[in-house]
């Protein structure tokens, strides 16, 4: 679990705030211009648009449903959430909705391909701006790491297969996987470490807060690293994660 220091509170809150829900929805709206661009999507939303082709519910909707339902996961697992966590399941996939009810589907080769690449890196900074924010981890994170304690496997070998399951389960379903989905897999990880350090909220001086400041003077401050856990052995494990 993460300790006290992971989401200090009294600090700095309303850039925190507008840094979550500004990471959110740039998060919806990137998501839903992958499925604009039509060139393949990232795992999760391969899942959710085969769901929502199945279930006949908008892709939003199916993200939201799916989302609440991963957060009941986290139960039996020991996590906790965050404003963070619980924002994420609803706001991303009524974002997701809107911004596909107001972009029309481009045609052209020449507008999708670089959509995707766009929409690629606004999800990157999209991730760093509410990762930094504090507020706790999205709900599809939250398992990966509460998988990662129970299971004493390494963070990377977690998330890889529950991407690997989620992404096959999607794509048999008839979510869309392609050449997007690569871009996304080999991108999302190096621009979402970027953004995390440029959207890094640094600690408020000793003189604000009766707390001891996380950088010491002189230092970079340094983004926030919920995902980082012990195990058993004493050995740190980071994960730079990308996904809600």
């Amino acid at each position: 679990m993460p300790g006290p220091r992971a989401y200090p509170t009294g600090r700095r809150v309303p850039r925190r705030l507008a840094q979550l829900y500004l990471g959110l929805v740039l998060y919806g709206a990137s998501s839903a211009l992958l499925v604009r661009a039509a060139l393949g999507l990232g795992p999760w939303d391969v899942l959710h648009q085969g769901l929502s082709e199945r279930v006949g519910l908008s892709i939003g909707t199916v993200a939201v449903v799916l989302g609440a339902a991963v957060l009941l996961l986290w139960v039996p697992l020991r996590q906790r959430p965050g404003l963070g966590t619980v924002s994420n399941v609803f706001l991303v996939g009524l974002v997701m909705d809107a911004t596909l009810a107001l972009v029309p589907e481009p045609r052209a080769m020449a507008v999708r391909v670089p959509l995707v690449f766009f929409a690629v890196a606004l999800n990157g900074l999209a991730t760093g701006l509410y990762v930094s924010a504090r507020f706790g981890p999205g709900p599809r994170d939250g398992l990966m790491t509460g998988l990662h304690e129970v299971t004493g496997r390494s963070v990377r070998l977690v998330r890889t297969g529950i991407e690997i399951v989620v992404l096959a389960t999607g794509f048999a379903l008839g979510g869309s996987a392609g050449a997007g989905t690569v871009v996304y897999a080999l991108a999302i990880g190096p621009l979402s470490q970027f953004f995390l350090r440029v959207c890094a909220v640094p600690e408020a001086p000793a003189a604000d807060t009766p707390d001891a400041p996380d950088t010491r003077e002189g230092e970079r401050p340094r983004p926030a690293r919920w995902w980082t856990r012990r195990n058993r052995a004493g050995r740190g494990t980071e994960c730079p994660t990308a996904g809600t």
